[in-house]
């Protein structure tokens, strides 16, 4: 029995200012997944999630995506937030003046409703979703990322994916500014969210530290705007032990 691909990209192929960027890519999440994007700077890793997300200085000049079978590309960046497409950014800014939990319940009741950001239930996930996090009662009232640490920002944006719950989770760089400790959290917190649901997961990343912990279904090479390799986890381990050299080597073998 087939399963309906939670995230399909076919094609997909964008430009900024002109200048291309993704040049073809072909991917495939299934319900309960968690994928990973690996590649060098420059190699569209970041304009893959901002143009999943929607963002409007990014141009798609051919490709189809489709998310849960509907076209994600004709969305606008509210509707597809709202379709339950989750963005984790890799410097998030701070909003001084709006607290921690006004946020959270605001962003909950806009994604899922008004009833899933009151009551008990919600208060019960709030409560283990920070003790898994490792963040203390504190931490609501004070302002969104004004004054966050590195970590504590990357810990308040999984502690968001946790609540809201979204079909397609992307994590754009979330192991920067971690240490080992908060790498596990972090870690711990998407496979809660994930494995054994029907949402998936985008890991965006330069390293396998992260990946030692999540242990992705697949992980996907990212060179010069192209998807060039995927395999599972050990693939992972031979980048960091041999970075991406052989793989362009393998490329230009088979041009």
């Amino acid at each position: 029995m087939s399963v309906t691909p939670l995230l399909k990209i076919e094609g997909l192929k964008a430009s900024i200012d002109e200048t291309e960027i993704l040049k073809g890519i072909d991917l495939e999440i299934l319900p309960g997944e968690v994928h990973a994007v690996m590649g060098r700077n420059g190699s569209g890793k970041s304009t893959t999630a901002h143009v999943l997300m929607g963002h409007p200085d990014y141009e798609v000049t051919n490709g189809n995506v489709k998310l849960d079978g509907e076209d994600l590309l004709e969305m606008e960046s509210y509707e597809r937030a709202r379709a339950g497409v989750f963005l984790s950014f890799q410097y998030p800014h701070s909003v001084p003046g709006l607290q921690v939990g006004n946020f959270l319940r605001r962003s909950v009741s806009a994604i899922n409703g008004e009833e899933a950001a009151k009551g008990p239930e919600f208060r019960n996930l709030l409560k283990e979703g920070m003790e898994q996090l490792g963040l203390d009662r504190s931490f609501l009232a004070r302002y969104v990322n004004d004054g966050f640490s590195g970590g504590e920002k990357k810990r308040f944006e999984i502690l968001q994916m946790m609540l809201i719950k979204p079909k397609l989770a992307i994590l754009d760089e979330t192991d920067s500014g971690l240490d080992i400790d908060g790498i596990r959290t972090v870690a711990q917190g998407v496979d809660a969210a994930i494995r054994g649901s029907n949402s998936g997961a985008l890991i965006i990343t330069h390293y396998n530290r992260i990946l030692e912990h999540v242990k992705p279904d697949k992980i996907h090479v990212l060179i010069d705007g192209k998807i060039v390799k995927s395999g599972g986890p050990e693939l992972a381990n031979k980048l960091e032990e041999r970075g991406y050299d052989w793989i362009e080597k393998e490329v230009m073998a088979n041009e």
